[in-house]
């Protein structure tokens, strides 16, 4: 038998207990099943980036041929360039 899950009072509490914590003791991941949240959107933080004014012209020219928003372009460009650098790591690692 696993060893019981506490009730928590917030979830900040929760990740406290879970990041000092071997879920395998709490739960058999053997009877977990797949699941799939077709509308779950990722948490998103607002930032300040200074750029300067002509490469945001640039942008939204760019994004503008396209037919999309320039910040939603841009985080395109940063996805895509992420997950490049992402894999030259770990071939190089």
């Amino acid at each position: 038998m696993k060893t019981k899950i506490p009730r928590f009072k917030s979830e900040k509490e929760e990740r406290i207990f879970w990041a000092s914590r071997d879920s395998t003791k709490y739960l058999d991941w053997k009877k977990g099943k797949r699941v799939v949240f077709p509308n779950l959107r990722p948490s998103v933080k607002s930032i300040s980036l200074r750029l300067p004014e002509s490469m945001l012209e640039e942008l939204r020219v760019l994004a503008n041929k396209r037919d999309v928003p320039y910040q939603s372009l841009l985080k395109i460009y940063l996805s895509e360039r992420i997950e490049k650098e992402l894999r030259t790591h770990q071939r190089g690692a």
